[in-house]
């Protein structure tokens, strides 16, 4: 399929679709605990930034990328771009930050697969994963390049450096 039929039919599509180099892939479905996790993150990022120059997408923004002379689309849960040339009503294309929560059905994918393609991305700083059961959260950093930090425990608190922001978890996960 190409791109342009893509984004087309995507358009009037009822069931979110990922594009992979001419593959399309259709989402799977979120449950009430993924959905939670990703609005609390979304709203604390939110609340934080919201007088500064970024901006906070959920779920139905894609990121578009090159790679390997293909173009990719994916949907993260949640996505940060503080760069004035993302003006595209649908897709962003200098993240800062993303962020997926991960699932039983698309932890190997987001832990290898997107983790490839999204860290080939030169805007990109830093790539969450947030864990659901156990309740624990990995940062990659470029900085630190790409290295898993792990962190856990209900008390505890996180930075997210490339918005100069402490986290808690208790803020991920508030409400669970």
């Amino acid at each position: 399929m190409t791109v342009e039929d893509y984004v087309a039919a995507e358009e009037v599509s009822d069931t979110r679709h990922e594009y992979l180099g001419g593959l399309v892939c259709a989402m799977a479905g979120e449950t009430r605990i993924h959905n939670q996790i990703v609005q609390n993150v979304a709203f604390v990022l939110r609340r934080r930034l919201a007088q500064g120059p970024c901006k906070i997408y959920m779920s139905d923004i894609r990121v578009n990328l090159d790679l390997r002379n293909d173009e990719y689309f994916y949907y993260p849960d949640v996505v940060v771009t503080c760069d004035k040339r993302d003006n595209h009503p649908r897709f962003v294309r200098h993240p800062r930050l993303l962020v997926e929560v991960l699932s039983a059905s698309t932890e190997r994918i987001d832990r290898r697969e997107k983790f490839f393609a999204y860290t080939n991305i030169a805007s990109l700083e830093e790539y969450l994963l947030v864990s659901q059961k156990p309740r624990e959260i990995t940062i990659l950093r470029r900085a630190g390049q790409w290295r898993p930090e792990t962190v856990s425990g209900a008390k505890s608190k996180f930075l997210l450096q490339s918005l100069k922001l402490w986290l808690p978890i208790s803020a991920v996960y508030a409400g669970l």
